[in-house]
């Protein structure tokens, strides 16, 4: 079976040939590439690297996700995606998404599709070093909401498959202890 994706946390420097070559694909026309570099200054500080935390099952289940919410929207794309665990310097690669399709307007809509959603929902914590030795951690996910989130996903899938098999048979469910 060939992959179609391919999601990974990694503390190894990341590779953009090993992005190319896994969506490589010959009925395939066009390859979008994001990079996400370190750059020198936020918010008018000057920046000299950054640390980024991960929840590596978490981001790993998240990223999967939300690649295959973008191949649902865009059929047939392959998609790379991984983030960076651990510290660069300026000029460092923090993130690599690749998606190939068999048109550009594909690819560039999933790629971009695919990064806005990783900055919203991966748990991905950067912590900002600056010239002056000093550093910050800067807002990012909540677990926390993120998990009240999925709880509530949760919980309503649990309730479906109750409801579709005629309930739990204690009563937690609101069956009544009925089967």
């Amino acid at each position: 079976m060939i992959q179609s994706i391919h999601t990974s946390v990694s503390s190894n420097f990341l590779n953009i040939q090993n992005a190319y070559d896994f969506v490589s694909d010959p009925a395939h026309g066009a390859v979008d590439l994001f990079i996400g570099a370190v750059r020198n200054h936020h918010e008018g500080k000057p920046v000299t690297g950054i640390t980024y935390d991960i929840h590596d099952e978490l981001a790993v289940k998240e990223f999967q996700e939300i690649c295959m919410e973008a191949q649902n929207i865009w059929e047939g794309i392959k998609i790379y995606l991984s983030h960076y665990k651990g510290k660069l310097d300026v000029g460092g690669i923090s993130v690599i998404i690749a998606v190939s399709a068999a048109h550009r307007t594909e690819a560039f809509e999933a790629c971009r599709y695919i990064i806005e959603e990783l900055k919203k929902r991966a748990p991905v914590w950067k912590q900002e070093h600056y010239e002056l030795g000093n550093s910050e951690w800067l807002p990012g996910h909540s677990l926390m909401a993120n998990a009240a989130q999925l709880e509530a996903r949760l919980l309503q899938e649990d309730k479906k498959t109750q409801k579709s098999s005629g309930g739990c048979g204690n009563g937690a469910c609101g069956c009544g202890g009925r089967k």
